[in-house]
């Protein structure tokens, strides 16, 4: 019975990863962005700056890969560096107006898919999913740092 559950755990954890990359990147298509980038914009749009350390948490991605998506960005003009006399680490990025378009873009497609992939769940389970999802989470961070 456990091994069962470990193979529709694993085997749907990454089918929804997988998926959402997908998602992302075809969503996102004509801006010519990746996934990182969707994510990172999508946050900056919901909380107005951040600092790389802050995105970097967020988005639950590693600082030199974080440094990376914001080297593009902020090359493509979507993002701009706020605080330009702070270390890179610690200035807070900004969207420009390019991103802010973007951005919108980005977040009107995420609610739409996000409605239609919960379309059948009921507001119950929807809640008792994302409250298992959380402490799944919280307890494999837990053992994953053992």
């Amino acid at each position: 019975m456990l091994e069962e559950r470990f193979e529709i755990f694993t085997k749907h954890i990454s089918r929804i990863s997988r998926n959402i990359r997908r998602i992302k990147t075809d969503e996102v298509a004509e801006f010519n962005l990746k996934s990182p980038h969707v994510s990172c914009l999508y946050y900056l749009l919901k909380s107005g700056k951040l600092c790389s350390t802050e995105i970097a948490e967020v988005c639950d991605e590693d600082k030199a890969a974080v440094s990376r998506t914001l080297d593009y960005l902020e090359r493509q003009g979507f993002i701009a560096c706020e605080d330009q006399g702070k270390r890179r680490y610690k200035a807070n990025y900004i969207l420009t107006e390019r991103g802010k378009e973007a951005a919108s873009i980005i977040a009107t497609k995420i609610d739409k898919v996000i409605m239609m992939a919960g379309a059948e769940l009921t507001d119950e389970e929807r809640v008792i999913f994302y409250r298992a999802l959380e402490k799944i989470s919280i307890k494999l961070d837990d053992i994953a740092s053992n």
